[in-house]
């Protein structure tokens, strides 16, 4: 198991790897991981992820309440505890702003469509949440209806978020979304994106152990998969009231 200080390395290297690779920039982003005794290392806010240092991490309760480290916890601590509650099975969680996913997230599409092999048979697919301002309560309200069955979102108008085991594992499906991302995009600029064949999609789905979610993956096959994302008038007008709520908690 790894030490404190171990953790606090890794936090360092990864916040390093999401700004080289350029999913996150300036203040953007944040990493965190849950220790042996439940509570929770989350980098700071308002600093660059790419160039912290170990000692700048800090230490949170369950709640999200600092109980140790100089600085501010990231803004998004709150949603942080309340993924860590509702997966006890989820030890680290890595927020990003990808160029390409955070354009699908912006313009309300969902990376769901079942076209490359190598996302279908890990992560599955990649919904939606519907917006929350950053760093207020509301935000993790987006995820409830999703927590269970996914482990890598887009957050509307917010880039990314991933679930994993460890914080590779994390980073790693970041850099799945923002590829499969980039793929789609420059495919459809190419031409028609055709999805993999159904028996080939259960069968991935299958060996990743997420049949759980092949009804959703199949609502995104066919003519109507481009419009998919987007969300009916009547989720937009109920999200409406959210983008003008004021957390008064700045942005990270």
């Amino acid at each position: 198991m790894s030490t404190p200080f171990q953790i606090r390395s890794l936090m360092v290297e990864f916040g390093h790897r999401l700004y080289v690779r350029h999913h996150i920039g300036a203040a953007e982003g944040n990493l965190s991981v849950r220790l042996p005794d439940g509570r929770i290392m989350v980098t700071p806010s308002g600093i660059n992820k790419g160039y912290m240092k170990a000692e700048e991490m800090i230490i949170c309760d369950q709640s999200g309440k600092k109980v140790q480290g100089i600085g501010k916890p990231s803004s998004e601590i709150k949603l942080h505890g309340a993924i860590y509650n509702w997966r006890p099975d989820i030890m680290a969680i890595c927020h990003a702003h990808p160029v390409y996913a955070t354009g699908y997230s912006t313009a309300r599409i969902p990376l769901m469509r079942p076209i490359l092999p190598e996302v279908v048979g890990t992560i599955g697919g990649v919904p939606l949440a519907h917006y929350g301002t950053p760093g207020s309560s509301d935000l993790p309200e987006t995820l409830a209806g999703l927590i269970d069955r996914f482990d890598v979102f887009l957050l509307e108008a917010h880039g990314v978020l991933a679930l994993g085991k460890t914080l590779e594992d994390a980073f790693n499906k970041v850099e799945i979304v923002e590829r499969f991302a980039s793929i789609l995009f420059a495919a459809e600029k190419i031409g028609s994106v055709k999805e993999l064949p159904q028996k080939e999609i259960e069968r991935l789905l299958k060996s990743a152990g997420r049949l759980n979610i092949k009804d959703e993956i199949m609502q995104h096959i066919g003519p109507a998969a481009n419009s998919a994302g987007a969300p009916p008038a009547e989720a937009e007008q109920a999200a409406a009231p959210n983008a003008q709520k004021k957390s008064g908690s700045g942005y990270r």
